[in-house]
Formats: structure tokens, sequence, C-alpha cells
């Protein structure tokens, strides 16, 4: 048969091509390709061999094409971009472009500079106040607010155990100040913290529909957490939280109606707080949960799953896409970049971290608890000290019972300073932020060991954000496997130059780079057979 002719035996598709309209030359196919405005229509020609045009004429089913010079569709990719990634809903609320969010990095690593950067370019991004006292807290949301006076942005909320005056004055703030998202992390269950924001929403409008002014991203790890989020908020706290007047009658009974989040990430192998759980059996789970729960309470808007922690690659994104996230979200990959944080020396490093640099070490904020933490471990001894402490730790019941020989190497190898000295800087550092602390310590030899302790724990990641000379070894940088593969991704491009890394641009690589990936599977799982250099997404040039 000739090959020119369209026959409905050899075309699963009722179109035909001009071969005017085709480029068969590899980069006209991939401009092709990348605009994602315009469907792909394939064709195969006897002696060109694969070609690809963007626009198709309909043939009749029962009349042959009489034109020679045109040829049959063999495959086809509808005109889908990055509006196909994800749900719609999450843009509409959340007021953005993408179905992405930048997850908040503490201390401030997800700075001012970059929610607005991103913010600006209608990406959301949580402000990492984690760990920073509110005056510094207050400071960002007046510099965010004023620059995103409508958004998007948000504003971490971290479960402190420890320090629970921390997550109290920060719900205080965000009320204060009309912070409209948060984004709730290391939680082990709900807390009046929690609730209280989420409560303090709440109200009808005129036609008698709940109005949710406080919407919450919780990032779980666990289905315990997961479920709890997913539900109305615990008629015991929600009581509590009236008789102080802290939320009306009507936003008590208003809670019972309604989730305590709006959207559930869940958070895989991330770094940070992170269980390192797969990403491929934690998504599935945290799905059926949600379809459990909804199916019991029939939420009139359901609660939507993103997924975060792994995701550093287009590849990685349009696979968790593909397994049902309404979102994804990105952390190591942003702690690199332009507008984070973190100092000069750690970006570089970072620039250059390996899927296999990072490890587990004792987190600061859940010290006793031996909670742990993502970090990395190439060109610091951090992990290594870190451990040490907490080892010694779980041996000792005081400064005072360790062996001289270990307080000298603490002394000169970790603190650099006598315990004594270190004691005093503690008491100062909590006075500022949470007195309480000092006060339970007293008469408590294993508290003020977990406190001075903590010192190192807590000041190491300052270090790494000030740029702290002389302590470089010390540095705490908080970094998950994702990194890695995005620099293995990266590797050869103008991204590989870790001063070229700005967020924005990095997150329409991903999302870009995974709806260019979407229509390659498309069309290969057509049986096209598409040139290697097609295949992936590769950052030639910059996005923003």
């Amino acid at each position: 048969m000739n090959p020119t002719t369209v026959s409905k035996i050899h075309s699963p598709w009722p179109w035909s091509v001009t071969d005017a309209d085709i480029s068969f030359d590899v980069n006209g196919i991939e401009q092709q390709l990348k605009d994602f405005s315009r469907g792909c229509y394939v064709v195969n020609h006897s002696e060109k061999g694969f070609g690809l045009a963007q626009t198709a004429q309909i043939v009749s089913d029962d009349v042959q094409a009489a034109n020679t010079t045109s040829l049959p569709v063999s495959a086809f990719a509808p005109a889908l971009g990055t509006e196909s990634l994800g749900d719609s809903n999450f843009r509409r609320v959340h007021g953005v472009k993408y179905a992405y969010y930048a997850g908040a990095m503490a201390n401030g690593i997800s700075s001012e500079e970059l929610v607005i950067a991103l913010g600006t370019a209608g990406i959301l991004c949580s402000f990492g106040a984690a760990g920073l006292i509110p005056s510094r807290v207050e400071a960002a949301i007046n510099r965010i607010q004023t620059a995103l006076p409508n958004g998007p942005y948000m504003f971490n909320l971290i479960h402190s155990p420890s320090e629970p005056a921390l997550e109290r004055g920060s719900v205080e703030l965000f009320l204060k100040h009309k912070v409209r998202t948060v984004e709730a992390s290391a939680f082990l269950g709900l807390t009046p913290q929690i609730v209280y924001y989420r409560a303090a929403g709440l109200s009808r409008d005129g036609h008698g529909n709940i109005l949710v002014a406080n919407k919450v991203i919780a990032k779980v790890s666990r289905t315990e957490v997961a479920e709890k989020f997913m539900m109305p908020a615990p008629v015991k706290m929600l009581q509590k939280l009236v008789d102080e007047g802290a939320i009306t009658p009507e936003q008590m009974e208003l809670a019972q109606l309604v989730p305590m989040a709006d959207d559930v990430t869940a958070e895989a192998d991330s770094g940070g707080h992170t269980d390192n759980r797969p990403l491929v059996t934690l998504l599935p789970t945290i799905l059926a949960l949600k379809d459990e729960i909804q199916a019991k309470y029939q939420y009139d808007t359901p609660i939507r799953v993103g997924c975060g922690g792994g995701v550093g690659t287009p590849d990685a994104a349009l696979a968790t896409f593909n397994m049902g996230a309404a979102y994804i979200v990105t952390g190591s990959i942003n702690q690199a970049c332009v507008e984070a944080g973190a100092s000069e020396h750690t970006r570089k490093l970072l620039a250059t971290t390996e899927m296999a640099d990072v490890t587990m070490a004792p987190a600061a904020d859940m010290f006793e608890m031996g909670v742990k933490l993502q970090v990395v471990k190439r060109g610091t001894l951090f992990p290594m000290r870190a451990n040490k402490l907490y080892e010694l730790y779980t041996r000792y019941d005081s400064i005072e019972s360790i062996p001289t020989e270990e307080r000298e190497k603490l002394e000169k190898q970790v603190f650099r300073s006598s315990l004594d000295d270190i004691w005093a800087g503690t008491v100062a550092h909590f006075n500022e932020r949470d007195p309480k602390q000092i006060e339970r310590a007293e008469g408590n030899p294993k508290r003020k060991m977990a406190l001075i302790f903590r010192w190192y724990l807590g000041l190491s990641s300052r270090w790494s954000n000030s740029g702290e000379v002389g302590r470089e070894m010390d540095y705490q940088i908080w970094a998950g496997p994702a990194l890695g593969a995005f620099n293995q991704w990266a590797k050869g491009s103008y991204l590989d130059n870790y001063q070229d890394r700005n967020a924005v641009d990095l997150a329409k690589h991903l999302m870009y780079g995974a709806a260019y990936l979407n229509r390659i599977n498309s069309l290969t799982s057509q049986g096209v057979k598409l040139p290697t250099q097609l295949l992936r997404w590769k950052p030639t040039q910059r996005m923003a």
C-alpha cells in the first residue's frame, strides 16, 4: 500500500497531515512538543521517517485520501500543559498558577526573598518560621504582606512539644495579622494551637454556606496523624477554646462540619524532619485514607492530598502526579537557590550533594524524644557530633556524670567553650524564647544536659545560614535525596552553577518538564519511537 495513503486500517485517528506542514527536523520537532498550547500529530514517512505536525485535516471514514502529498496520523497528543497536572481546585483555592508549592525550611531558610519571588510569579511558598522568635516572624509577616498583599504566601507552623510557647505565639501572630494559610508540620497529633487557628477563621455567609478563612496544609508522614487532620477538630479541644473565650459557640459548631486541613501533604523521604517513607508506598496509603474519611463525613469540599519528599526532577514530579497527587511539594532543591536564607558556603556545598550524601541526625526541637532529621553528611562533621551528643544523653543522667575525658572532648571539639559558659548562654537564649524551659531544668540535671546539648544542635543550623566562619565543619544542613537527583539531572547545564539557581526557574522546569514528559509518554504509549534526545526534559535555558 502507498505509505502516503490514509487508510482506516493503518491509522487509529481520522486525520491526515499535509506534507508541507510536517517537521522532520529533531530541533523543530522538539519545539512543537514543547508548545503545549497546540496538539501534536505524528506521521511516519517512508523515506524521512518520524515527523510531527500541529495541524491536521479530518478524513471521512469511507473515502480514501486522494491527495498523495498527505500522510495518515499514527499517533496524537492533545494540547495539555501544566494545567493538566494536579487538582485545579488547589490552584483556585490558593490563587496560584500551578499545583505546586515550595515547602518550608526552618530558621528562615525559606526566606522572605524566596516567598516573595515565588509569590510574585503566582507560586505558593511557605515561610520557614520554625525556630524563629516571635519578633522575627512578625517582621517577616509585615514584609511579605507588603510585597504580596493579595498573596499567594503561607507561613509554617511547626509542632513544638519542647517549646509550646513558640507554637502558641506563632498562632497568635498569624491571627493578629490575618495570615490566611499555614503549613502545619512535624505534628504528632492535634494541639490546641492548630485547632484554635482553624476554628477562629470559620463563619457562614449570607446563604448559610461555611466560609473557611484560615486554610491549613498539613504535612504528614503517618496515617494516624493524617487521619486527625482529615477529621473535624476534637470536641473537647473546641469546648475548652469556647470556655476560654478564644472562639465562639458557632465556630465550635462549624469546626465539627469541616476537616482540620484543606490539604494534606504526604511527606516522603525529605530533608529535615522525616520518617524516610518511600513515596510510592506512602502516597497511595494516604490517598486511600482520604477516600475512606470522605465517604464517612461527606465533606462539601473534599480534602486534597499532595506529596513531597523525593520530588526533585521533572520525572519525579510527573510520577507523583500520575500516582494521584493533587499537587507536589519541593524543599531541598530550593535551599541551594539564590533567594534561600542559606550562606554562600552552604549553597555551594548543596549544589554538589549526591543522593548518598545524606544521613539522619538528632533534631534540636525534639531531642529528648529521640526524633531525628535528614541532613547532609559530606563536608561537615555535624551528624557524627550530634549523634555523639544523643549517645551521651541516653547514657548519663547529668553533665557531671559524664567522664572527665569525654567532657573535655566536648568542650574542645564540639562546644569550643566550657560547659559552664555554654549553660550561661543557654539560659540567655531560652529566656528570650521560652523562659519556662529554664524553670523546668532547675533541679533536673537530665533536663539541663538536654538544653546544653540542644544549644549546639540549634546553633549549628544558624551557623549554616549565616555562614559562621570557623564553624563550617559544624554546619547542620537539611536535605533529602531529591537534591542529589536534581544535581544529577542538572549536571552539564547552566544549573550546575549554584549562583544561577532561582526558585521560580526551578519550579517552572519541574512543572513544564513534567507536562513535556506527560506528552512524551502519551505518544510512546501509542507505539511511537521517539529519538533518544527527545525523551527527557533538559534545562537548556532559563524558564523565568
